[in-house]
């Protein structure tokens, strides 16, 4: 299949390009820049001219394929509720080209929408429309498209992590550095999943190879890492304290991140493994936070 591959030169689809190719796919990879059209061609990638606010770039390049993986994303959390909402018609827009046919669409969300209540992990056949992440958006516009007849499904991400980056971990990394404190909230004891970047790469391609409409899947290997387990890691890899902050404290150590760090939100994979074979087998986190280079 020749495949269009929003997001090709980050972090995650950086990764989902090779695993594309090396099963035999071709991929069209989606950049703005003349270093990614570099960094795309050296990996065997053809490449699209274009970005995410370009919807026009967007359906050409959707027109022209067996099928799309979308992962492109602005991360700018200062923006956090326009991004959503741009995510929505970015995935309007590149289902419009894709109505009416079995070409495949898998979109991208998080982990946090299958939550169906506290404490309880978020599974693959939960979703949760009065989510309080405004990232619900992309799963609505997935909702949507696929009552127009598009073939879309849905892989939910969870901290993707690798010894580099750790998704939301990232920043918080970096706070500590900037504040001289690793820092969790209360007891710690709430917890985030995550899965290693190469294993949710494989996971978008038998995505995309199962094509099954209106699937989610939930891209976790572990379940859930407590908050205080991974703020310990981070102090001695950064050899700063380790502390406890009450909920009134953590905005002004956690900025926005304030948001996320307090929040339960384990996750399960059973149903995916199940459905598509799919059993991760990378490092976990708390190896690849061990690993990282802090200075």
């Amino acid at each position: 299949m020749r495949i269009f591959l929003t997001g090709a030169t980050g972090f995650i689809g950086s990764a989902i390009v090779p695993e594309l190719i090396n099963a035999g796919h071709q991929v069209l990879g989606l950049t703005r820049s003349d270093a990614g059209a570099e960094s795309l061609k050296a990996a065997g990638a053809e490449v699209h001219r274009g970005d995410i606010e370009d919807l026009e770039s967007l359906r050409s390049g959707a027109a022209k394929v067996d099928g799309v993986i979308h992962t492109a994303f602005n991360h700018d959390f200062s923006t956090f509720i326009a991004n959503c909402e741009q995510d929505r018609k970015v995935i309007e827009a590149m289902g419009d080209v894709l109505v009416g046919s079995d070409r495949p669409l898998i979109i991208t969300s998080g982990t946090g929408m299958g939550s169906a209540a506290p404490g309880q992990p978020a599974t693959e056949d939960h979703y949760n429309s009065n989510h309080q992440n405004p990232r619900k958006a992309s799963e609505e516009a997935g909702a949507s498209v696929l009552a127009r007849g598009v073939n879309v499904s849905v892989v939910r991400l969870p901290q993707v992590h690798d010894t580099v980056k750790q998704g939301l971990i990232t920043p918080a990394v970096q706070m500590a550095r900037e504040k001289g404190v690793s820092a969790y909230v209360g007891n710690g004891l709430n917890r985030w999943p995550a899965a290693h970047v190469l294993d949710v790469a494989h996971l978008y391609r038998v995505a995309l190879e199962k094509h099954e409409a209106g699937s989610r899947y939930n891209a976790v290997a572990e379940e859930g890492i407590s908050m205080r387990e991974i703020a310990e890691v981070i102090g001695r890899g950064l050899k700063v304290p380790t502390v406890s902050l009450t909920p009134e404290e953590a905005p002004a150590h956690f900025g926005w991140l304030a948001m996320f760090a307090g929040f339960d939100m384990p996750a399960s994979s059973a149903l995916t493994q199940q459905r598509l074979g799919w059993h991760p087998t990378g490092p976990g986190l708390i190896a690849d936070l061990e690993q990282m280079r802090y200075f």
